[in-house]
C-alpha cells in the first residue's frame, strides 16, 4: 500500500519522465514531498506558471517527449489557461497535474477552488478530475496515452488533495485500451491512387508542407518525396525547416507574410498537395480565391481538419509520415522543368527582402545563421516571429519553436528555457521583441538559477511592432497604446517616433545584470557578430543581447486582411 502521491511518483518514472515544471502550493504540497530526493526527476522551479507551461512546451517540442507540469489548484491551475491553448493549437504533448480541494469540498467554494476542467476542456484534447484513489494509476496512464498519441495534445490531470494523501494499491498499469482513442495512422491505399493520379496529371504542382510533418519526424522523407518527384516545396510558418531552407526545391513560407514566389505558386498551381496543415487563415488570405485553379489533396491525421476551411478533391486521414512513405513508393517523376523556372523568376524578380546596410532584423538573422551551425531558436510572437521565419535558415541543425496557432506573445523566453533544459549540448536561442520578452521577464531567475546559457536577442523597437505595422498601414498611423516608450506627460496624438522621445524602461542591459546574466546592447551592424560570439562562449549562463532596431522597420511582403494571396504590398510606401 501506498499513498496517492507515492504512485503519482511511481507513474511518471514508468513514463520515463525525466524532468518536470513544478510550482508549489497547499493543494499540491504531498505531490511535491514525494518527489523530494528524487534524483531520477529533474525539478524545475520555474517563477510564474504561465512561464512554466511553456518551458514545458518549449521542452516537449524540442525533444520530442510529453512534457509535464505541476501546480497547485486555483490561480495555479488558471496561470496554466493560456499555455495550455498554446501547446493544444500546435499539437504539442503535454500532462499538466493540477492540484485540487479534497473531493468533498468540491462545488462548495473552497479556498482557492477552480473547476480546472471546464476551464480546459474546451483547449485541450481531455481533462478529467480524480475522484477515486483507485482510479488514479489508470487515469496517469490513460493521460500520456492520449497525449502522445495520434495528434498530440495537452492532457489535464486534477488531483484532488485527499486522494494524494489516501493509501491504496502501488500497481501502475503498463498498457491501457482506450475503445474511443485508436486513431487511423494507416494510409488507405485508394486514396493513395487517386492522389498520384492527379499528380501525374499535373504541370504546375505544389506541396504545401504543415507542421503535421515535423511532428510526425518526416522531413527525411519529405526532402526524398520532394525530390524524386521534381516538385517544388511550399511551407507554414510551422512547417519551415521540413525541407531545407537552402534546399534548391524550397520556396518559401505562404501567407499574409509569405514570399511573392510562395504565394503566387500556390495561386498558379494546378495542384496543391497539402500535408500536415489546417489552412488557417493566415496562410488562405480571401479563401474564395485561395488556389481555385488547383486540385486539393489534404493529407492530416486529423480528420476534422480535412476540408473544414477549404474544400480538397481528395481527402487522405493518416500521419503524415506514413502517408509520404506511401508516396514514396507509388509516386514518380514528374516533368516540372518549365514549371520551375517560373517559380525561379519569381524569386529572383521579387527577393524576400533587398539587403540594406544598418542594424536591421534581416542581418542580425544572417549573423546568427553563420555563427550557429546547430541551434534550437525559440521565438517570441510579433514582427521578431515574422522576421525569424522569414530570415531563418533551417533544417537538420537548426530547428525553429514558435506559437503558430495562438500567437502567444511571452512564449519565446520560457520555451527556450524549456529546450535548453531538455538539450543542455545544444545552443539555444530566444528572438523576442521588447514587449514579448516583458511579458515572462521573471524566468531571468530561472535561466539563470538553472544555469542555463539561453542567448536571449531583443529587437528593441519601442514598440509593439507588428500592430504598430498594421495601424501605420491601415489605420492612418493612428499609434494608439502601441509605444512602450509612452509616459504620461507625452503629447497627444502621437503618430511617429522624434529625437524628444523618453528613455526605453526598463533598462535591459541593467535588468539582466541585476539578475547575475550577462548583458550586451548593439547599436550598430558590425556589433553583431561580437554580440553573438561573446554569447555563444557564455556557458554559466543567460546572455541578453538588445538589439536597438528602427523604430519604425515592419515585415514586408504583407496581404492586406480580406485579400487574395496574390494581392500582396511587396515595398513601404512613402
Amino acid at each position: 500500500m501506498i499513498s496517492g502521491a507515492e504512485l503519482f511518483v511511481k507513474a511518471l518514472k514508468a513514463e520515463h519522465v525525466d524532468t518536470i515544471f513544478a510550482y508549489p502550493g497547499g493543494q499540491a504540497i504531498d505531490l511535491f514531498d514525494a518527489l523530494y530526493g528524487e534524483k531520477s526527476i529533474h525539478v524545475i522551479l520555474p517563477r510564474h506558471e504561465q512561464g512554466l507551461v511553456h518551458a514545458a512546451d518549449g521542452y516537449a517540442r524540442s525533444t520530442k517527449k510529453t512534457g509535464v507540469c505541476l501546480v497547485t489548484s486555483g490561480p495555479g491551475a488558471t496561470n496554466l489557461v493560456t499555455g495550455i491553448a498554446t501547446a493544444n493549437y500546435d499539437s504539442v504533448p503535454l500532462v499538466c497535474f493540477t492540484g485540487q480541494v479534497p473531493v468533498g469540498l468540491i462545488g462548495n467554494d473552497a479556498f482557492q477552488e477552480v473547476d480546472i476542467v471546464g476551464i480546459t476542456r474546451s483547449i485541450c484534447k481531455y481533462a478529467v478530475t480524480v475522484r477515486r484513489r483507485e482510479e488514479l494509476g489508470s487515469i496517469i496512464k490513460k493521460a500520456f496515452y492520449i497525449a502522445h498519441t495520434g495528434k498530440p495534445g495537452v492532457v489535464v490531470v486534477d488531483l484532488p488533495k485527499d486522494i494524494q494523501q489516501e493509501n491504496g494499491s502501488g500497481i501502475y498499469p503498463e498498457q491501457i485500451e482506450l475503445r474511443g482513442c485508436k486513431p487511423n495512422v494507416s494510409v488507405h491505399m485508394g486514396q493513395i491512387k487517386k492522389a498520384v493520379g492527379l499528380l501525374n496529371q499535373s504541370e504546375k504542382p505544389v506541396f504545401l508542407v504543415g507542421g503535421g510533418v515535423l511532428i510526425s519526424g518526416a522531413e527525411r522523407e519529405m526532402t526524398r518525396l520532394a525530390e524524386m518527384t521534381n516538385i517544388p516545396v511550399v511551407t507554414t510558418i510551422m512547417g519551415k525547416g521540413a525541407l531545407p531552407s537552402s534546399h534548391p526545391l524550397y520556396v518559401g513560407n505562404l501567407g499574409i507574410h509569405g514570399c511573392y514566389a510562395a504565394n503566387f505558386a500556390v495561386s498558379s498551381c494546378d495542384l496543391l498537395f497539402s500535408i500536415g496543415t489546417r489552412f488557417n487563415d493566415r496562410i488562405t488570405g480571401k479563401i474564395g480565391d485561395f488556389a481555385k485553379n488547383a486540385s486539393i489533396v489534404h493529407i492530416d491525421i486529423d480528420s476534422a481538419s480535412i476540408s473544414r476551411n477549404i474544400a480538397v478533391d481528395v481527402p487522405i486521414v493518416s500521419d503524415a509520415k506514413e502517408a509520404i512513405l506511401a508516396l514514396l513508393e507509388k509516386a514518380c517523376p514528374l516533368c516540372t522543368e518549365e514549371w520551375l523556372r517560373t517559380i525561379d523568376g519569381w524569386k529572383r524578380e521579387h527577393p524576400l527582402a533587398a539587403e540594406r546596410p544598418g542594424l536591421t532584423p534581416q542581418r542580425i538573422i544572417q549573423s546568427i545563421n553563420r555563427i550557429f551551425d546547430r541551434a534550437i531558436i525559440a521565438t517570441d510572437v510579433g514582427q521578431n516571429q515574422l522576421w525569424a521565419t522569414q530570415f531563418l535558415e533551417l533544417g537538420e541543425g537548426r530547428k525553429m519553436l514558435t506559437s503558430g496557432g495562438l500567437g502567444t506573445m511571452g512564449y519565446g523566453f520560457p520555451a527556450a528555457i524549456g529546450a535548453k533544459a531538455g538539450n543542455p549540448d545544444t545552443d539555444v536561442i530566444v528572438i523576442s521583441g521588447d514587449g514579448g520578452f516583458q511579458m515572462n521577464v521573471q524566468e531571468m531567475a530561472t535561466a539563470v538559477a538553472y544555469e542555463l546559457p539561453v542567448i536571449i536577442c531583443i529587437f528593441n523597437n519601442g514598440y509593439l511592432g507588428n500592430v504598430r505595422h498594421w495601424q501605420e498601414m491601415f489605420f492612418d498611423r493612428h499609434y494608439s497604446s502601441t509605444c512602450i516608450q509612452r509616459r504620461k506627460s507625452c503629447p497627444l496624438p502621437c503618430n511617429s517616433p522624434g529625437e524628444n522621445c523618453p528613455d526605453y524602461i526598463p533598462d535591459f542591459i541593467k535588468l539582466a545584470g541585476s539578475y547575475g546574466a550577462a548583458g550586451i546592447r548593439v547599436t550598430a551592424e558590425e556589433e553583431i557578430d561580437k554580440a553573438l560570439l561573446s554569447a555563444k562562449r557564455n556557458k554559466k549562463g543567460p546572455t541578453v543581447i538588445e538589439f536597438i532596431i528602427g523604430r519604425e522597420e515592419n515585415v514586408l511582403p504583407i496581404v492586406p486582411p480580406g485579400n487574395r494571396l496574390s494581392d500582396m504590398i511587396l515595398e513601404r510606401k512613402g
